[in-house]
């Protein structure tokens, strides 16, 4: 309970802060020197000063002007534009004895503003990527600009970001050093091939669920999401014991240092204001919201991962795209995701289930999903490999929202038909379906039983037909269906397929 008491007191002086901020004219932190503003849609800039007061914005040649309401807000829209710049956008106000306000906003550009998001994976830094060594020296990129927000929870919406460091920069080997890597590849990636300004904002933290993501109104408007509701409450009357067991773990960890022993390991213990559902939301996405932006990059599932969360994910996930793209007001806008990689989570977890979940939610509008089972790392949750992770989401960016002809993905399971002793399974975008090292592995087949058991597969065309000595009638035909599998089916483009099972 000590943690909702810290929540509530930040959230009372962050608003006691605003309140006193009203005497002068004052921009949230996302409006800043340095940042892109979304190309072809309305500018919009706002902020808080004093009650009615005027308040004017000067943009591209364009100038508009408005008044505080009665709480101090102040919205205006200024007209879209194609990508370009730098330009200088100035906001002027008076503060109190009517003495003239001016603030101004150096190097802005103008392009496509993507939301990177989620849990460790997306946090990732470059300095810790695969490829850094190669790559940071020649990170400056002038028209890439990067803004990292701080990890915040609150208990209600807020206007306003708290950001790392000076907010919006513009990508060089120091900044892009601890901004995250799979953000940092897609972004590089879409500047290079599109020629124009990007932005990518990293809003990400780690080891967290994805409900913390998601509005809490959006969360409880969906009756079959209940069950997060109790497992929240249960969180929170744990939390006393694990105040307290954290505390013994210090202890021990300080008494094994004194002896010169190693220190014992334990178990990871959530985050508590970090697992609250719509917590992450409020502090850390709702203050985005008013910014326009191109679409979002999504990197998250391990938090979900365990047998009694996984089945939910696809319902808690829709729900959480679709109601984004409500509170961004766009339409919607492209959403992106990560499909978690191979790693050896141990019994009792059920990451292939949550992989299933995360190819469900392509049922959604819009997005795309990116298959990392080859390039994870069996002993690491955090593999380092993010720049074919960046890549591959790149790639559904480049046929979604960019209109490209290229293969946006690896074989995406469509049906099976059992054949007799045999069954076929059917893919999309399976051209050129092939295996590599040799014959197919991970593919089991089940009967009517529902009893899994390996399969001998052979690739025909775009399909692929498994029999096993086992079963004498396959019904259901799956792939991949362990926590770190061994997979090698891909097609001529070199993208993995995702691992899936025919299985209801």
């Amino acid at each position: 309970m000590k943690t909702f008491s810290r929540l509530l007191l930040s959230f009372c002086l962050g608003f006691a802060l605003t309140a006193a901020a009203g005497a002068q004219v004052t921009l949230p932190k996302i409006l800043s020197s340095h940042m892109v503003v979304q190309r072809d849609l309305p500018v919009h800039v706002w902020g808080l000063a004093t009650p009615n007061q005027e308040v004017s914005v000067t943009f591209r040649g364009e100038t508009r002007t408005t008044t505080a309401g009665e709480l101090g807000r102040w919205s205006v829209y200024l007209k879209p534009g194609a990508a370009g710049g730098p330009f200088v956008m100035t906001v002027r106000g008076t503060v109190t004895g009517n003495q003239p306000q001016t603030i101004t906003l150096e190097d802005v550009l103008v392009g496509d503003v993507w939301v990177a998001s989620g849990q460790s994976n997306m946090g990732f830094e470059m300095h810790e990527a695969a490829t850094a060594a190669a790559d940071l020296p020649r990170a400056g990129i002038p028209d890439l600009r990067l803004l990292n927000v701080k990890q915040t929870a609150t208990l209600a919406p807020q206007d306003d970001l708290i950001v790392v460091g000076d907010g919006w920069a513009a990508s060089s080997p120091q900044t892009a050093e601890h901004f995250s890597a799979v953000a940092w590849y897609f972004a590089r990636e879409i500047e290079q091939r599109k020629h124009v300004p990007v932005g990518i904002i990293d809003s990400s933290w780690g080891g967290t669920p994805v409900e913390a993501w998601t509005r809490m109104t959006a969360l409880g408007e969906n009756a079959s999401l209940t069950p997060l509701f109790a497992e929240w409450g249960q969180m929170i009357d744990d939390e006393p014991d694990n105040i307290l067991r954290e505390k013994n773990h210090q202890r021990q960890i300080a008494v094994a240092k004194s002896q010169g022993k190693p220190a014992p390991g334990f178990g990871w213990t959530p985050q508590l204001e970090s697992w609250g559902p719509g917590m992450l939301w409020n502090g850390m996405i709702a203050p985005l919201t008013p910014f326009a932006i191109r679409g979002a990059i999504w990197y998250q599932g391990e938090s979900n991962a365990s047998l009694d969360r996984a089945p939910l994910y696809s319902r808690i996930f829709s729900t959480m795209i679709e109601d984004w793209r409500r509170q961004w007001g766009e339409g919607d806008f492209p959403f992106l995701f990560v499909q978690i990689a191979n790693y050896n989570a141990g019994p009792g977890d059920g990451w292939p289930e949550l992989r299933e979940q995360q190819l469900k939610t392509l049922a959604v509008s819009n997005t795309g999903m990116a298959v990392t089972i080859d390039i994870g790392n069996p002993d690491n949750i955090h593999p380092t490999d993010k720049l074919d992770v960046g890549l591959r989401l790149a790639r559904w960016a480049r046929v979604l929202t960019y209109g490209e002809k290229i293969e946006e993905s690896g074989p995406l399971f469509r049906e099976a038909v059992p054949e007799g002793p045999a069954i076929r399974a059917y893919f999309d975008h399976a051209e050129g379906l092939m295996a590599k090292g040799g014959p197919v592995t991970g593919v089991e087949v089940a009967g009517a039983d529902g009893k899994f058991a390996p399969a001998t597969a052979t690739i025909e065309g775009e399909t692929i037909v498994a029999s096993s000595p086992d079963v004498a009638k396959p019904v259901a035909v799956r792939y991949g269906w362990a926590a770190s599998p061994q997979c090698n089916v891909f097609n001529g483009d070199g993208l993995p397929a995702s691992p899936f099972t025919s299985a209801q």
